[in-house]
């Protein structure tokens, strides 16, 4: 049966920039909520310090909770080999921190769409560099998961595997079992296609998923698309509360219950306060209730 977990979406700037929210002090708010484990990002600052990758995994651990996930933003799509081999090596090292922290799953990104980089080049260069992650990740028995991501926020360009095409031609190009999909519906929104039709492709690979809702506090979604060069995300993006945006997330979980999807579920949410994720994982529960009755 599938698990939830909870990322800190809201305090990524006070976890990764300016540091005034500490790792401890989320994970301590994050007791608060029923959630059964917490998603880590590799660029919290107090994960600079390896000495304190165990101690976290302790703390998460007395709660009763773990870290499965570990989220990372590698960038394969440079044309210069040397800076996708530095990638390589960055990723290698989010696979040993996912390992320190007690998780068996570690992100994988395509990398920036850079106008310079074509179709089949960025998709050689992301498959190859993925590949050559995957024996050090396999030796630790993490999986690889490959999200059809928007962008990360302090990225330049948009995700090179942003289109549903361009992600699956990716995906099946790389065929091992310590690899798979961390399925995002509202980022498929986000490229101005349907998020079912992705999972309706991509269903039997998915073995996380991130659960989010969004809408646009103004504008069109065409608008979205024309600043999506902006460095970070578009001004006029938000994240909502889940249920209230435009997924449908009983069709959703009916896809992945069908195919026996029981892997982790972790909430990205919270952008206007602790109140609206603990409304989130209420509105998910009972969806996972209603569609897996044991859980």
């Amino acid at each position: 049966m599938p698990k939830l977990a909870a990322f800190p979406k809201a305090f990524l700037d006070a976890l990764c920039v300016d540091g005034s929210m500490s790792v401890r002090q989320w994970i301590d708010l994050a007791g608060t909520l029923d959630v059964d484990g917490l998603e880590f990002y590799s660029g919290f600052l107090d994960l600079q310090d390896t000495r304190q990758w165990p101690v976290f995994r302790r703390m998460v651990q007395d709660q009763g909770r773990s870290i499965p996930m570990l989220c990372c933003s590698p960038d394969f799509t440079h044309p210069e080999a040397a800076f996708r081999a530095r990638q390589v090596e960055l990723e290698k090292n989010w696979i040993d921190m996912t390992v320190a922290l007690g998780g068996r799953f570690c992100r994988v990104l395509s990398g920036q769409r850079r106008p310079e980089v074509s179709r089949a080049d960025g998709i050689g260069y992301a498959a190859d560099c993925i590949e050559q992650c995957l024996p050090h990740a396999t030796q630790r028995g993490v999986t690889l998961i490959l999200e059809n991501h928007y962008k990360d926020g302090y990225w330049q360009f948009p995700e090179f595997a942003q289109k549903m095409d361009v992600f699956c031609e990716l995906v099946g190009r790389i065929e091992s079992p310590n690899f798979g999909v961390n399925y995002d519906p509202s980022n498929t929104l986000l490229a101005g296609e349907d998020p079912l039709e992705l999972l309706r492709r991509v269903k039997q690979r998915v073995v996380t998923m991130h659960a989010s809702d969004r809408y646009l506090a103004e504008g069109t979604l065409e608008d979205l698309q024309r600043e999506e060069d902006s460095v970070g995300y578009a001004k006029r993006l938000r994240h909502g509360e889940i249920g209230r945006g435009l997924n449908d997330y009983d069709a959703i979980f009916r896809e992945l219950r069908a195919v026996g999807f029981d892997g982790w579920i972790s909430i990205e949410d919270g952008v206007d306060g602790m109140e609206q994720l603990r409304q989130s994982v209420a509105f998910l529960r009972t969806k996972m209730r209603q569609h897996w009755p044991t859980c």
